[in-house]
């Protein structure tokens, strides 16, 4: 069981019970009558589990998973995540620790509860200092007194101080830290082979009959037939209103021109600009750079720049404006200026000539009538649109709106197989997968700007194919079978001589040797249980690795433990111990509250719970 007080974050209920209804204004439960004069949930020991910290808890975790999950959640829906329950196990947890400190004295003095007050930013006034009054309105608005309040607070600190005591003193075993350091750091060598058909002595022939029934029987989804649902359909596509599309020449001239930057493009330059801010500045470091005493990316490094924090990429003569010219004047990569530009003087290094390229009208001219047509032909199925909704709904069949309409008219055995013509549009797909039988047809818009309606005839349940539709693929599947069980028998008898004092690499198979290979680390086109099995054989040790359609054979050659006073160790040193130690920590907390609280024993009111329960609904 998780513990809610796993940290010091979560034991922290007084401070997220004032950031909750004081400065998020969440809360309200501090005025809230629960009926009667019950102030508590329960009991551990001697110390009551107060009825409004309960249900401040309760309502600030319920706004923690709604703002978790994008929406609210209601009280239903939080006793079905659980969020009731871990709640209850939190406060428990709480009056336990309280429980515990004042069985055995702990506790904070006044200037420590001081000190606390005085940094909660809800008690502060325009100065950043405590405020009294702002102190006094708040509790007053929440229910409490001051004395109920520094109470808690007080509580709060000695329960934190008790946890921190127990959280402080587990350490992670110096042993165990070391040993799993060397584990995760060390590397080995091994020699890793991967078995293929070819390797087998003679090649697998195909199957006998029994043998083939065998497989087939073995493996009917793979010769099931998917569901086939019989379609009727009516389809109109931009490319079926290629006749009734009449382009215009002026036109598709007058879409170049709007569009020319499209089809002409300037000669530009790449180009880097180094700004400084005078002009002597800049003449200074071009004086430098002439007299080769530093290159261009050694000046932008001076002013704390790299050179791609001053590349303006591919630009053209206009938009360099002023120092343009100049630019442009270089016929081979070279740095002009001081010249100037809209941050001040600046120095431009030219580094590659990008020449105009131009694309006529009549090079242009397929491609333009292709999109004004595609573009007519949409516009004229949006015209005929509203006339085919009105056959469908006035009841007529496909086949008369096909006929009326010039429409395609089909029939199509559809299943999650097809996927030629109509059925390629995801569209068609979505509408024929959801038809019902029952269902009138409707208009359907496909993304090229084409329509479609259909209408479900009838569906055939999935269905084993005989053994002789699919014969050919059985064979295959029953050789590809074969030839892998081989293989894998074939891995153990090379397994067996390594192990007998055969190298790996002198068995006859393509291998490959990896040395220092790091744990964790990736083969190229091996599959990763490769790898993994190397570092779980011992220094010697061969295995058979089996993964789907792949057989390799590995061999481990040496180990190698890392320097454990190598940088990489250390680091991983430190790093596991400090994950441990937390782990530990957490789990010797966990154990700790739990024996606080089966000593001190843990009664509930139900009704008391139910109270607030009720509240929430």
């Amino acid at each position: 069981m998780s513990n809610p007080l796993r940290s010091r974050k979560r034991g922290s209920t007084v401070i997220w019970a004032l950031m909750a209804l004081l400065i998020l204004g969440l809360g309200g439960f501090g005025a809230r009558n629960f009926g009667g004069s019950t102030r508590s949930v329960g009991t551990v020991g001697e110390r009551e589990i107060d009825l409004r910290d309960y249900a401040r808890t309760l309502q600030r975790e319920i706004q923690a998973a709604s703002a978790q999950i994008g929406q609210p959640v209601n009280f239903e829906q939080a006793q079905a995540l659980g969020i009731d329950r871990a709640v209850q196990a939190q406060v428990i947890a709480t009056a336990a620790l309280d429980n515990e400190a004042t069985r055995i004295g702990l506790s904070v003095g006044d200037a420590e509860v001081r000190a606390k007050l005085a940094g909660i930013a809800a008690f502060t006034g325009p100065d950043g200092a405590f405020d009294r009054d702002a102190y006094r309105l708040a509790l007053k608005q929440e229910g409490f007194g001051e004395s109920e309040f520094e109470g808690k607070l007080r509580e709060e600190t000695s329960r934190t101080l008790l946890q921190g005591a127990v959280l402080g003193a587990t350490a992670a075993p110096e042993a165990l830290v070391g040993k799993l350091a060397a584990w995760a750091t060390e590397t080995r060598d091994f020699t890793v082979a991967e078995l293929i058909a070819a390797d087998l002595p003679e090649p697998v022939g195909p199957p006998d009959n029994a043998a083939l029934k065998a497989y087939y029987d073995a493996h009917p989804d793979a010769f099931t037939r998917p569901e086939t649902r019989h379609i009727t359909y009516v389809w109109l596509s931009p490319e079926m209103m290629a006749e009734r599309v009449q382009l215009d020449e002026e036109a598709l001239r007058k879409t170049y021109q709007d569009r020319i930057g499209d089809f002409v493009t300037p000669e530009r330059r790449l180009v880097e600009r180094l700004v400084y801010p005078t002009e002597a500045e800049a003449a200074a470091a071009k004086a430098r750079l002439d007299g080769g005493e530093a290159t261009f990316e050694d000046l932008a490094r001076e002013r704390g720049l790299a050179l791609a924090d001053i590349d303006l990429g591919e630009v053209s003569q206009e938009a360099l404006g002023a120092a343009g010219e100049a630019v442009f004047a270089l016929d081979a990569p070279g740095v002009v200026g001081p010249l100037p530009s809209d941050l001040g003087p600046a120095l431009y290094s030219m580094n590659g000539i990008l020449a105009a390229q131009e694309t006529t009208f009549e090079e242009a001219r397929d491609d333009l009538a292709a999109e004004a047509a595609a573009d007519q032909a949409r516009r004229l199925i949006a015209e005929e649109s509203n006339g085919i909704e009105d056959l469908l709904a006035s009841g007529a069949t496909l086949e008369d709106v096909a006929k009326e309409k010039g429409m395609e008219l089909a029939a199509i055995d559809f299943s999650s197989e097809t996927e030629d013509g109509i059925a390629a549009y995801t569209a068609f797909r979505d509408a024929a997968g959801a038809a019902k039988a029952e269902d009138f047809p409707a208009l359907v818009p496909l993304d090229d700007g084409g329509v479609f309606a259909l209408r479900l005839d009838g569906i055939d349940p999935p269905a084993l194919k005989p053994l002789d539709e699919v014969r050919d693929d059985a064979v295959a599947g029953w050789q590809s079978e074969e030839t892998h069980r081989k293989l894998v028998a074939l891995g153990g008898e090379i397994k067996a001589n390594v192990e007998a004092g055969t190298a790996l690499a002198a068995t006859g198979l393509v291998a490959t040797r990896l040395g220092d290979f790091a744990r964790g680390g990736h083969i190229a086109d091996t599959p990763p249980e490769v790898a993994a099995e190397a570092f779980r054989l011992p220094e010697g040790g061969t295995a058979v690795v089996d993964t789907p359609d792949r057989v390799h054979v590995v061999s481990v050659t040496a180990i190698h433990a890392a320097d454990p006073a190598g940088d990489e160790v250390v680091k991983m040193r430190e790093a596991i111990e400090a994950q441990l130690g937390q782990s530990l920590a957490q789990d010797m907390f966990q154990l700790f509250t739990q024996g606080l609280e089966n000593r001190a024993g843990i009664r509930l009111d139900p009704s008391a719970i139910n109270a607030v329960h009720a509240q929430m609904n």
